[in-house]
């Protein structure tokens, strides 16, 4: 009794309490994550391999390799911190798979990092935080409270062997039919990417790896040659190119394509050429963005050839074009590194909470149109349909279709109340687009053109999937089908010899964010060795005689 009580005592727990081993505590943990925060990975993997004896070894072999993860947390001496980081971690994530079905893989975790507290609020919710008290940092505490048996180095190799045994039963499993499981594995990626903690771990190592490597790179000079072509030199007057990169707006809810309700009236009546066969480049801004402004197309592009390689503005700046990016969203992602760029200024009538809405650009544009006197192309990054806070991308004067969610907690919310809200931030773009080229039109010191592009799409709740950020494998058509549109002034159609009615004979031919570098190299008459005419959607539109 003496030595129980002296045993307990040393581990740090009132007398009298039991004392539990490392592997015991280790398996409870592995035990709880497997249970409270994996739903999403067991309903999937019953819709893989049914309730047979498939999906009996693959839970089997999935069990004994979170317990060997849980074990490598719970090897060391802080391993009672650690393998409360890792409930409080697998409770979180596991809220946002199995409620909003996000998976958090590598570019999800640049999402994260990148963020802005502002837009990264509305994601931590009261029920969000419920269920991260009750799932996480309660069982946490319990963790923290247990009296766990030390027994130094023998208890170390102890565990040791424990995790090794784990990793080598949960190995042994998916050997025993490898030809069934890899092939399964290989056809749906998604399985193993709804595997708490595994996933976030796997994809935080990932992301932490591909900055090592970008932390140093220097871009390289691309399209040192570009120029101004004749029509451009010749222009007599600025000639001004707004390029506005919308944020999440979705092919399916923009009126110009076919959707049931007309969430583009100012567009229409404004005689835009719309683009109806889009296909972004990713699901998230941080890999969708710098993809679009990079001379690599989508199937070779990664973010470090993108670091590593100038960009579209970089080509503009090389041929004398003044270049501005103007952001009211989460930064520009490197992509403006060597231009002017800047956060929108705040406006009383568009910014409140911190946030603004894409209003702000409007005195911006008026400015520019007042001062400019140099060849210029303005992008302006919109926070556009930013999500799960729609009603906060519209001012409420500007409601369309109700009743509307208010909230950024969905579960708050029907899907019809989020696709209203949805739709009125799409209204709204609507007419802010409107608004610039109404401004564009009106004036006459420079020679406007206009155009836009969405970064990605967004879910709305089709398949239980919301918002965004998708891996690219296994992303919905929702996530990857965006909308564009030109607008050209009668004097930049004249200026640069393009025919409008050409362009909209083509307009409905298939399309991508690969397309963008090359059509608006060709829109400006900028003449270079990168400019592929292959991608080029503009120029083939322009008079034989330029």
């Amino acid at each position: 009794m003496l030595q129980f009580q002296l045993r307990a005592s040393r581990a740090g727990a009132p007398v009298g309490s039991p004392l539990f081993s490392v592997f015991q505590v280790n398996l409870g943990v592995a035990g709880f994550i497997l249970i409270a925060d994996n739903a999403t990975f067991w309903q999937r993997s019953l819709d893989v391999f049914g309730s047979g004896l498939h999906f009996l070894m693959f839970g089997a072999a999935i069990s004994a390799l979170t317990f060997f993860i849980v074990a490598l947390f719970g090897m060391n001496p802080l391993r009672r911190p650690m393998l409360a980081a890792l409930l409080i971690l697998a409770a979180a994530t596991g809220w946002f798979q199995d409620r909003m079905g996000i998976t958090i893989d590598r570019d999800m975790i640049g999402n994260v990092v990148t963020t802005t507290f502002d837009e990264g609020r509305h994601l931590i919710t009261l029920r969000f935080l419920i269920h991260v008290l009750a799932f996480g940092l309660l069982p946490a505490l319990v963790v923290l409270r247990l009296p766990v048996r030390d027994r130094g180095w023998s208890g170390f190799m102890r565990s040791a062997l424990t995790a090794c045994l784990a990793l080598a039963l949960g190995a042994g499993l998916i050997l025993s039919d490898f030809k069934t499981f890899s092939a399964i594995l290989r056809e749906h990626k998604e399985l193993v990417a709804a595997w708490q903690p595994a996933m976030p771990i796997g994809s935080a190592i990932r992301y932490a790896k591909l900055e090592m490597r970008t932390r140093q790179v220097v871009a390289a000079p691309l399209g040192l040659d570009a120029r101004k072509g004749p029509l451009l030199a010749a222009a007599g007057k600025p000639v001004l190119t707004v390029l506005v990169v919308g944020e999440t707006a979705r092919a399916q809810n923009w009126g110009l394509n076919g959707y049931t309700r007309d969430t583009t009236p100012e567009l229409r009546s404004r005689g835009v050429v719309n683009f109806p066969s889009v296909e972004s480049c990713g699901t998230a801004t941080a890999v969708s963005m710098p993809c679009m402004f990079s001379v690599l197309p989508r199937s070779r592009y990664s973010q470090e050839k993108g670091l590593a390689t100038e960009n579209l503005l970089d080509v503009l700046a090389h041929a004398g074009v003044a270049v501005e990016w103007w952001d009211n969203n989460t930064g520009d992602k490197d992509i403006a590194a060597r231009v002017a760029s800047a956060r929108v200024p705040e406006v009383a009538d568009a910014c409140g909470e911190g946030e603004c809405t894409d209003a702000a650009f409007l005195p911006l544009l008026d400015r520019t149109l007042a001062e400019m006197d140099h060849d210029t192309v303005l992008v302006l990054h919109q926070i556009g349909s930013h999500g799960p806070a729609y009603h906060l991308r519209y001012p409420g004067a500007s409601e369309r279709f109700s009743p509307a969610c208010q909230s950024a907690e969905f579960s708050r919310c029907s899907d019809e109340e989020i696709r209203n809200a949805y739709d009125n931030s799409i209204a709204f773009t609507d007419h802010i687009l409107a608004e610039m080229i109404d401004r564009l039109a009106r004036q006459d010191r420079v020679i406007p053109a206009l155009v836009y592009v969405s970064d990605h799409g967004e879910s709305l709740g089709e398949n239980g999937l919301y918002l965004h950020g998708a891996p690219r494998f296994m992303a919905p058509e929702t996530q990857t089908h965006v909308p564009m549109v030109l607008w050209l002034s009668e004097p930049f159609r004249a200026t640069m010899a393009l025919d409008e009615g050409c362009l909209r004979d083509h307009a409905a031919e298939p399309a991508s964010h690969d397309n963008l570098f090359h059509s608006l190299l060709g829109l400006m008459d900028i003449r270079t060795s990168v400019r592929d005419a292959a991608l080029d959607r503009v120029s083939t539109c322009r008079a034989a005689a330029s």
